[in-house]
């Protein structure tokens, strides 16, 4: 198994990421999750973490509130995309019980102190970012970051950065410059994983209360310009990248984050073709086979109640 943190603002995809992670204990440990704010302010991010894993069936994982805003510029919320309480479509009840009392960063720094882990980044890093500053001791039992973030080409919150990266460029420069054995998957691999007609309506027929909500969330109405015709499943593919390595290519590259607050800030430069001969610092995926991928998905979400 593959012990694991999930740093989440929840949001339809990173809810599908969580369930896909549920769904296969055989493959993963997840120690707990920790919410940053994000698509929805920190409050939210958390509760909604508490509704996705009382819809699995394991209201036992940990869920805890962490950074309420990013490291230096003000918050940007996505509620035009994800809906006010961010998951839109899902028909989910509140959380029949409240996120613990400590705080994200603490126990992200208590978890890495007493064991290695990987961590699985679905929203903007600021967690993350704040645990390695105030104990840079716990990248050492760090086994790998898999994050979404980042774009090759065009963004989606501005032409030139994706969400998590806009949202929060200085953390996402912290992790990435922290020598850290880091994954990234960007917009240039999640716009090819869409779920398609086919699989959408495989869901359908599972006619569980996941799989409902699952449904929800990949039919409801969302807005145009987004980049994509379907709903691509930005974070499911980070669970997916380290339960299905085989399914992914990718090369090391060096990614550098324009941490201004202009028209570029957040824009991850991804040396793909290395002109700027500059140590590569990243593991970016570039590619999926997004047919075997979401049946694997659907197969799992299928164990699910």
């Amino acid at each position: 198994m593959i012990p694991i943190v999930i740093d989440t603002d929840p949001g339809q995809d990173d809810a599908v990421a969580i369930l896909l992670a549920l769904a296969r204990p055989d493959i993963f440990d997840l120690s707990c999750i920790t919410a940053v704010a994000g698509n929805v302010p920190v409050a939210q991010t958390a509760l909604n973490a508490r509704r996705i894993v009382e819809l699995a069936g394991h209201p036992e994982v940990l869920v805890y509130a962490g950074a309420a805003a990013p490291l230096v510029l003000p918050l940007t919320t996505a509620e035009f995309v994800c809906g006010p309480d961010g998951m839109d479509g899902a028909g989910l009840p509140p959380a029949a019980l409240p996120p613990e009392a400590g705080h994200a960063v603490s126990v992200l720094i208590e978890t890495l102190q007493r064991a290695p882990a990987t961590i699985c980044a679905l929203g903007p890093l600021t967690n993350l970012a704040l645990a390695l500053r105030l104990a840079p001791e716990i990248a050492g039992n760090i086994t790998q970051v898999v994050l979404m973030g980042g774009a090759m080409n065009l963004g989606n919150i501005t032409p030139a950065a994706e969400y998590n990266f806009y949202a929060d460029p200085h953390a996402a420069a912290v992790v990435l410059n922290a020598g850290l054995r880091v994954t990234l998957i960007g917009l240039h691999l999640t716009l090819s994983a869409i779920a398609s007609p086919a699989h959408v309506a495989r869901i359908a027929t599972l006619n569980t209360a996941t799989s409902r909500a699952v449904h929800g969330m990949l039919t409801r109405p969302r807005p145009g310009n987004l980049g994509s015709n379907g709903h691509p499943m930005h974070d499911v593919c980070v669970p997916g990248y380290l339960a299905w390595p085989e399914l992914f290519t990718g090369r090391d590259c060096h990614v550098g984050i324009d941490t201004s607050d202009g028209d570029l800030r957040g824009r991850s430069t991804i040396d793909w073709h290395n002109r700027l001969k500059r140590p590569a610092n990243v593991f970016v995926l570039d590619s999926i086979d997004a047919t075997v991928f979401f049946d694997r998905v659907i197969d799992a979400l299928a164990l699910l109640p």
